[in-house]
């Protein structure tokens, strides 16, 4: 026996240990795998060994192992092993190993309950420390049920290292086990008192952890948080402090004016940034909760909005971002405050970190006005020609047309310089993806604003000519289906309506859907021009006009695109019954005009007559269906599936795309065999390509950014040659650009643009408004100058000054189904998560029941001791006694029973209101007093009983009144010393005269409630509804 021991620690000597492991895998990284295989066949051979110490390194070894990304889940027995070893090295080491590979759908924890009971009350308390370490990594629901006791024992150990542990591990357990909440808060509301501050700071995170569900649960210990908040150094359990008081202030809005004046002291005073930032956060909120109650706060907000500007001016880049996103925050209602910080936000625009700058867009949408709008857009667009990057200057854009459109184009006061700034970044922005977005700005401003239609088709038109369509994305062609369709909706406002439509009939490489676009507002503006020439009898020009459209949309007929093919020959027909009519009209040699020719222009210009207005997003939605529709039924029947159709389509994809000069006839000396064929491509000749390569050389010589070549002497290297063209760098010639051209001049970086115009008229007529007050209003200035020096400085901004009236009127008017109005949005908020770990901590505390448990049994037995109970028990034994000889007959036992209900009923809502009303004041007067819970209850609760009994018993009311009115001067006494009032007299009088009406009559059911309140119990007060818990 002795020999074997000997040879197997021999043999131990050889084993690999963990550093062996690590070096190992280092030097075998070609071949990591392979060697980690052999390595956990080793360790197989090592987990069968009898010594504990030899599993203890295997099990090491596979920790290590797993962290690589290994699967170890085979070896759970021997980690279980490891666990429970008594050795302190061992437990470490296999509690490590748990952690990482159990989770809570193990099924071999159920293995591990009595083990780790067994660790929880060990004598050593480092076994039980580990045991808590890692049982909060694995821990499952019925881990949770069956340790609850074992962790909620160990909160009261006599070592705070186990109490802070067992604290922080009840955590653990309420997600996982939420029935142990009710039973185990009395002993985490005992560790907010604990002496150790490390047990202190457990409490106070896990009771913030629990409050961001169900926060009107901990409203009760508000007190004990303030007497912390007030008396604490320690930043990161203020931190905690201060964000649960941010989310109680909503919940009890007087709770907020306590908070104002200690958190504003820890502005002034701490140096911690993050306690500064939750601080001003906290502030926020309060004064969110509070803008009602306490109007003159103009102070706290200043405060706050200083010591933000200093974070958003340190150099460190986490702070700024923290101070502008505090910021955004104080914007929502107090957005005069902010706008005085105008300079500071805009300069934030040209930081190099793109989260601040995204953060100060953010910020200037809320800081627009009617007076700084013009301002603002301007300072953007600057930033958006030095911008680097397409994604920040694509949100640039979006942030302009945001700020432009927002409320219904409130800011806008000017629809001219709006459209302006549209038409400049489709310029600026070549290759930007919000080329819809800007097409619907187009459109909606086109269709709600009347008066700026005139202007909008003469930009559209331009905007149409000098479009360049091989420089710009696919997104930024949407541009061109807005502005072809306001040229063709508005018609009637363009100046020249014959260069719009041969603007339109320009050859040109577009998507499909914009072609379409395109023909359908050809024949807008032909209905148009038609209708002119109607009114001049100008038959010369109708036939001209028929021919040039017949001529242009043959380019159309043989676009790729399905839906533009048939718009084009849709409207070649037409065209062409028109100019059928006018030819023969024309062969007559007559000069006027056929009524049938007449009638179809009429007929045309009836078909787009009317105006169009916005439709509702869902309006389609509200169309009532009618009888007898059926939306998925076949209006044609199916096409038949059998093999002849699948050929005969396949023969037909070759015919799919007619040249439109096949159909109309043998023109071109073909036979009518290749009528229905594409047309042949058309072969150049020698003397057609030379003239095509003059042309382009000619181009290239013109061309300032061409590179030229010299022709070569040897005939090769003409890649040399074209590099040793110029030795100098100075002989390179440089070419000026056209700037004065169209469209480019709006380009030019520095220069001014065409929306700035706008802007120095506003400047100059505010100007000049302003001279005109100081002329007429001098002496009343005087006046008003005395008292805007005790105003704040943020009142004294030029934002306070009246607004600008707009120039132009939006039409807001929506189109919707007769009948029906528009509702507000069906769209679920997504308050009730599934995957929300906290979700079932939503549940009620009765924390008033954990306060007053003891109390309550100590008041019951002095009021069996004292001769006023006495009196009161035999009272209610004589009446209970005469109650059932005075109700004779069963008829009026009846009537007892509805008169009865209808006393219970109005019982109920006097004593809601006077319960709901004490909870509330015992908050506030223990704030008040910034003391602890226990003192100021017993009064509040012997309040709150006696007005109780005065609403549910009969017997007290009826034969001690005066003792029972001395008890209510005494508890009126009391609740006067606060400072947060609470009318519980009217509550208390209504109850009192509910009472003495209801002694007259009285049911069985009276008696036993009756029964249960003499015998001395009091039902706890609840938090949300007190009336269930007091009857």
């Amino acid at each position: 026996m002795a020999l074997k021991k000997v040879k197997g620690n021999f043999e131990r000597m050889f084993d690999k240990n963990l550093t062996d492991l690590v070096r190992g895998i280092r030097n075998n990284k070609d071949n990591e795998a392979k060697y980690i295989s052999q390595c956990i066949e080793e360790i197989k051979q090592e987990l069968r060994q009898d010594n504990i110490s030899v599993k203890c390194n295997a099990v090491a070894k596979l920790t290590y192992i797993q962290m690589l990304g290994y699967d170890i889940s085979w070896a759970g027995f021997n980690i279980i092993e490891v666990m429970s070893s008594s050795r302190f090295t061992c437990k470490r080491i296999g509690y490590l190993a748990a952690s990482q590979c159990f989770h809570p759908d193990s099924e071999l924890l159920m293995l591990t309950t009595n083990m780790i009971r067994k660790d929880l009350n060990s004598q050593n308390q480092y076994d039980a420390g580990v045991a808590l370490s890692g049982l909060s990594c694995f821990i499952s629901p019925d881990l949770s049920r069956d340790l609850a006791n074992d962790i909620m024992t160990l909160m009261s150990s006599t070592k705070p290292y186990l109490r802070m542990k067992a604290v922080l591990m009840m955590y653990k357990v309420f997600l996982r086990y939420p029935e142990a909440l009710k039973p185990a808060f009395p002993k985490l509301k005992e560790k907010l008192e604990d002496p150790d501050p490390g047990v202190q700071s457990a409490a106070v995170n896990v009771i913030c952890e629990l409050a961001r569900k169900n926060p009107k649960n901990y409203l009760p210990l508000a007190p004990i948080f303030f007497k912390l908040m007030t008396t604490s150094t320690n930043n990161w359990m203020l931190i905690k402090i201060i964000k649960l008081f941010g989310a109680l202030t909503p919940l009890e809005p007087r709770l907020g004016k306590k908070l104002i004046e200690p958190l504003t002291n820890l502005i002034h005073s701490t140096s911690a940034m993050s306690l500064l930032y939750e601080c001003i956060n906290t502030v926020i909120a309060v004064l969110i909760s509070i803008s009602s109650g306490m109007p003159n706060h103009s102070a706290s907000i200043q405060l706050c909005v200083q010591k933000l500007r200093i974070l958003i001016e340190d150099s460190d880049q986490n702070l700024k971002y923290l101070g502008l996103l505090a910021m955004s925050k104080i914007l929502k209602t107090h957005p005069k405050s902010v706008q005085a910080h105008k300079d500071l936000i805009l300069a934030c625009l040209d930081d190099k970190d793109e989260s601040i700058r995204l953060r100060a867009l953010d910020l200037l949408y809320g800081m627009v006005s009617k007076k700084n709008l013009m301002e603002i857009v301007k300072r953007l667009l600057g930033h958006m020609e030095r911008a680097e990057g397409s994604g920040y200057r694509d949100e640039l854009l979006y942030k302009v047309i945001e700020i432009c459109g927002q409320s219904s184009y409130l800011y806008v006061t000017n629809f001219e310089w709006y459209l302006t700034v549209l038409v400049e970044l489709i310029q600026l922005e070549a290759g930007s993806r919000h080329g819809r977005l800007i097409a619907e700005q187009l459109l909606d401003v086109a269709i709600r604003v009347p008066v700026v239609r005139q202007f909008a088709v003469n930009e559209m038109t331009n905007l149409l000519d000098t479009f360049t369509v091989s420089a710009q994305s696919n997104s930024m062609y949407e541009v061109l289906y807005a502005a072809a369709w306001i040229v063709g909706e508005f018609a009637a406002e363009l100046e020249d309506a014959e260069k719009t439509l041969n603007i339109l009939l320009r050859p040109r490489q577009l998507p499909g859907h914009i072609q379409g676009v395109y023909v359908q507002n050809v024949i807008k503006l032909f209905a148009r021009l038609a209708t002119t020439c109607l009114e001049l009898q100008d038959l010369p020009g109708i036939v001209r006009l028929c021919d040039h459209l017949l001529e242009k949309l043959q380019h159309f007929n043989g676009s790729s695109d399905i839906e533009v093919q048939e718009r084009a020959n849709s409207a070649c027909m037409l065209i062409e019954m028109l100019r059928t009519q006018l030819a023969q009209n024309t062969d007559n040699s007559s000069s006027s005009i056929p009524p049938l020719a007449i009638e179809i222009v009429q007929e045309m210009a009836l078909l787009f007559a009317g105006e169009l207005i916005p439709v509702a997003p869902k309006a389609q939605r509200k169309v009532p269906l009618p009888d007898g529709l059926d939306l998925d039924e076949w209006i044609n029947a199916p096409p038949p599936d059998d093999a002849s159709s699948s050929s005969s389509s396949e023969h037909d994809k070759d015919e799919l795309f007619v040249s439109s000069l096949s159909t109309t006839g043998n023109k071109g000396g073909n036979d009518g065999t290749n009528s229905g064929r594409r047309r042949p491509s058309l072969e150049l000749t020698p003397e057609q390509l030379e003239r095509q390569r003059q042309a382009r050389l000619i181009e290239q010589s013109n061309n300032p950014h061409y590179l030229k070549s010299t022709p070569t002497i040897g005939g090769g290297g003409g890649s040399s040659s074209n590099a040793d063209q110029y030795d100098n760098i100075d002989d390179i010639p440089i070419t000026e650009l056209p700037l004065e051209l169209e469209g480019v001049s709006a380009l030019r970086v520095g220069i001014t643009k065409r929306s700035d115009k706008y802007l120095q008229e506003q400047q100059a007529a505010t100007a000049a408004a302003h001279q005109g007050k100081d002329g007429k209003k001098k002496h009343k200035k005087t006046k008003k100058s005395k008292k805007a020096k005790n105003k704040v400085a943020y009142n004294s901004s030029s934002e306070s000054e009246g607004e600008m009236k707009p120039m132009h009127i939006v039409n807001t008017t929506l189109d919707m189904p007769e009948g029906v109005t528009l509702s507000d949005s069906e769209d679920k908020d997504g308050k009730y998560d599934p995957n929300d770990p906290h979700r079932a901590l939503d549940i009620e505390l009765e924390i008033t029941d954990f306060e007053t448990s003891r109390s309550s049994g100590k008041k019951s037995k002095e009021n069996l001791k004292t001769p006023t109970g006495t009196e009161n028990i035999a009272a209610t034994a004589s009446t209970t006694a005469a109650v059932p000889s005075s109700s004779s007959s069963k008829k009026e036992k009846k009537k007892d029973k509805e008169k009865s209900r209808e006393h219970k009923s109005r019982k109920s809502t006097t004593a809601t209101a006077a319960a709901s009303s004490a909870t509330q004041q015992i908050v506030g007067d223990l704030i008040d007093a910034g003391t602890p819970i226990a003192s100021p209850r017993k009064n509040a609760l012997t309040s709150i009983s006696v007005s109780s009994n005065n609403n549910t018993t009969i017997s007290d009311s009826a034969v001690q009144p005066a003792a029972h009115h001395k008890k209510k001067k005494k508890n009126k006494e009391k609740s006067s010393t606060s400072i947060i009032d609470i009318n519980n007299d009217d509550a208390a009088d209504s109850a009192t005269a509910a009472t003495a009406k209801s002694h007259k009559k009285k049911h069985k059911r009276d008696k036993t409630e009756h029964k249960e309140k003499v015998s001395g119990y009091e039902e706890p007060l609840g938090i949300s509804t007190p009336s269930k818990e007091i009857f």
